[in-house]
């Protein structure tokens, strides 16, 4: 199982965008149309089932909040702070 980062791990290896929020780490990504953040979450989507990591996703009209966790390790760990990069390749 792999161990969980202390709060200073998280603040120096999350990329910049994404904030701790108790045992999860999040990111806000604008967007400019709806459809926009449709797409983005289908190809966070595909990254997340192939590495059997998935993330909340909340979908708003000009937004899309996701946040990652590793349930299993009861918190935040560096396969966290690695999807979190993934994603932010994405956009």
């Amino acid at each position: 199982m792999a161990e969980i980062l202390s709060d200073d791990e998280i603040s120096e290896n999350a990329p910049a965008e994404w904030q701790q929020d108790g045992d999860e780490i999040v990111r806000v990504y604008e967007f400019e149309e709806y459809l926009d953040g449709v797409a983005f979450v289908t190809e966070v989507a595909e990254i997340a089932d192939e590495e059997f990591h998935h993330p909340e996703i909340q979908v708003r009209f000009d937004e899309v909040e996701v946040r990652l966790t590793s349930h299993e390790a009861g918190g935040v760990t560096d396969q966290d702070i690695e999807m979190a990069g993934r994603f932010d390749d994405v956009r």
